[in-house]
């Protein structure tokens, strides 16, 4: 019997995080390269600037970029009583970078951390504009065929799940009733956290990530090159390291998108891995701690870090 697939959300993150280390170490590009080389004109107002932010910046959020899904009319019409009527609209990559060039950056690029998905939205159109093809094409190609990830998948704007997957519940403010959020169009997410896979789909991925399978040695140096998040963890490119109270650190991602908490880590070689999801919001602190310490309910921290809204 194959397992359950569900929406990943952020974890999305370390599939193009991992596509662009490929393209860099194919000479394509240059992490180091400005935003506005390959997005002319894209990130541009209210002091928004792709000449001084870099592709490195967007992966580790440190470009300052204002969050898209901190937006509030965005956060009405997705996460509050407007997702019903919007569940099925399509959003373009260009649509969210707008939304987000409304807004001041929440600080010059490269001077501190804060999540943003805008960067992951750009961080797809940067694969595009390289290669020619979608992000979605070049993480098929570049990771999921070669890892035979059979239950993995870019749904794009496809609003259902392939089978076989399980119900997706959500509750619209404090009180209110779960109800069912399985279908809604994932363009909303785009690069940012639209992907779908499976726990076993997504321990094989991160395990052959980390032990050196997808990435040379120089680029794997550069994932796991870390910046704090202010948050006793810190950031890679498309990846978090959170220290245990134990002592062990794991390495790996969380997402969250509508009915679908998920999370993947590893220790740093990649020789014990876990994989989880609940469908519904909840929070991914407790689990690590029990899976590598024994120790559940040790932490309710979010995985990821401080964020204002999801993926």
């Amino acid at each position: 019997m194959r397992p359950d697939r569900f929406r990943i959300g952020s974890i999305t993150k370390t599939f193009v995080a991992t596509v662009l280390l490929r393209l860099q170490e194919e000479g394509r590009l240059d992490l180091d390269d400005s935003v506005e080389r390959w997005l002319p004109g894209l990130v541009r107002g209210h002091g928004h600037d792709g000449r001084e932010v870099t592709v490195r910046q967007l992966l580790n959020h440190t470009s300052g970029i204002y969050d898209v899904t901190s937006d509030l009319e965005f956060q009405e019409k997705v996460f509050k009583s407007g997702f019903f009527e919007h569940r099925y609209d399509t959003w373009t990559p260009e649509q969210l970078v707008a939304i987000a060039m409304e807004h001041e950056p929440v600080f010059a690029p490269g001077t501190d951390w804060s999540y943003s998905n805008t960067n992951y939205v750009l961080a797809g159109l940067v694969i595009e504009a390289v290669t020619g093809h979608s992000y979605a094409d070049e993480v098929e190609r570049r990771v999921i065929e070669p890892l035979g990830l059979r239950s993995t998948v870019v749904p794009g704007t496809r609003a259902t799940m392939p089978p076989p997957h399980g119900r997706a519940y959500e509750r619209f403010g404090s009180e209110g009733e779960l109800v069912d959020v399985t279908e809604i169009n994932p363009s909303v997410a785009g690069a940012a956290g639209e992907m779908i896979s499976t726990v076993d789909d997504l321990n094989r991925f991160l395990r052959a990530l980390l032990d050196g399978r997808l990435l040379s040695e120089e680029s794997m140096a550069e994932l796991l090159s870390t910046v704090p998040t202010g948050e006793g963890d810190r950031y890679g490119l498309g990846i978090q390291a959170r220290p245990l109270s134990c002592g062990v650190t794991v390495w790996g991602h969380s997402g969250g998108i509508h009915g679908s908490t998920s999370l993947v880590v590893s220790t740093r070689n990649g020789s014990r891995t876990m994989a989880y999801n609940v469908n519904t919001s909840a929070s991914t602190g407790s689990v690590p701690e029990a899976e590598f310490c024994g120790k559940p309910g040790k932490s309710e921290k979010e995985f990821t870090g401080p964020r204002t809204e999801r993926w």
